[in-house]
């Protein structure tokens, strides 16, 4: 079903790196406005992962009303589709309630999704799903890629050969359909949430060293925090590798120091390393597909947003 344009309200989005200094930034304006911040990140929505997703803290959450932080269980194969269907029903209710919104975070296919709309996928089968899994339960994501190529190269070309989720999301799409998950992504696309007008859009812009020096301080800052013992709690529930939350970063390199293959010494350096190239990719695609958003400065402590 179509959903109808909607934006009444006073609307942000407020899109930047890891450890860009964009949450802090959207709590100073929610407090300032008596707004909402709302997440607009993969990760922080789930529930078992508050230290290692940099989710806003208890204290912070206290400050202002947040909405779409840690509500999903780690078992659950969250998508944007489901973000979609959630933050409609949060507009909604701001909406109604004439209260500001700040929606904020790091995953550039949600706000695409949000301000261009979101092409209809189709469903597969729990059994097919579950079939594709077995059989690609013992490859690396690379193997699996080379598998995906021979039967999909339109999606092979596109997918990172290290990107486990998406390449069997494309082979359960070709199994399902028939038919490449990208030619599904070329379909036309449900009316967005929010058109274009609705909404101040902001991208935080942090240079590269500064970005270094910030992402090494907050992995100090988790470390010291226990977020070795929430990775460890997160892996003692043995979920399936490919399931999205496996893939924040930190639980692979704390599962390969328990496992000895990293020192204690080295695991800091290692989350570091993975966040930087997390970060390069985040600003690529802000660089790539919001060209149009205006730029904020991260160097500046509170960077303001302008009307």
């Amino acid at each position: 079903m179509e959903r109808k344009s909607r934006a009444k309200t006073d609307i942000v989005l407020l899109a930047g790196a890891t450890a860009s200094g964009k949450t802090r930034l959207a709590l100073h304006h929610a407090t300032s406005c008596g707004g909402w911040v709302v997440n607009a990140d993969s990760m922080q929505v789930y529930r078992d992962l508050r230290i290692l997703t940099a989710r806003p803290t208890a204290e912070e959450e206290a400050l202002a009303p947040h909405r779409l932080y840690g509500h999903i269980d780690g078992a659950e194969r969250y998508s944007v589709g489901a973000w979609l269907a959630e933050i409609a029903a949060v507009l909604a209710e701001a909406n109604k309630e004439r209260t500001p919104v700040i929606i904020v975070g790091g995953t550039g296919l949600y706000f695409k999704a949000l301000t261009e709309g979101l092409a209809e996928m189709p469903s597969i089968p729990a059994e097919l799903r579950a079939g594709v899994l077995a059989d690609n339960a013992g490859l690396t994501a690379p193997e699996i890629h080379r598998r995906l190529s021979l039967i999909d190269p339109e999606d092979a070309a596109h997918i990172r050969p290290s990107d486990r989720t998406r390449i069997v999301r494309a082979l359960e799409v070709m199994a399902a359909t028939g038919q490449s998950l990208a030619s599904w992504q070329r379909r036309a696309v449900q009316r967005p949430l929010i058109a274009p007008g609705e909404a101040r859009r902001f991208v935080l812009i942090a240079e590269k060293d500064l970005l270094a020096r910030r992402i090494s301080a907050r992995t100090e800052t988790m470390l010291a925090n226990e977020g070795v013992a929430e990775a460890s709690a997160l892996l003692s529930r043995r979920l399936p590798v490919d399931n999205p939350i496996m893939k924040a970063i930190g639980v692979r390199q704390v599962l390969d120091h328990l496992e000895g293959r990293l020192a204690r010494a080295e695991l800091a350096e290692a989350i570091n390393v993975e966040t930087r190239h997390y970060a390069k990719r985040q600003m690529t695609w802000f660089r790539n597909q919001m060209g149009d958003w205006e730029r904020l400065d991260a160097t500046l402590d509170l960077p303001r947003l302008p009307a």
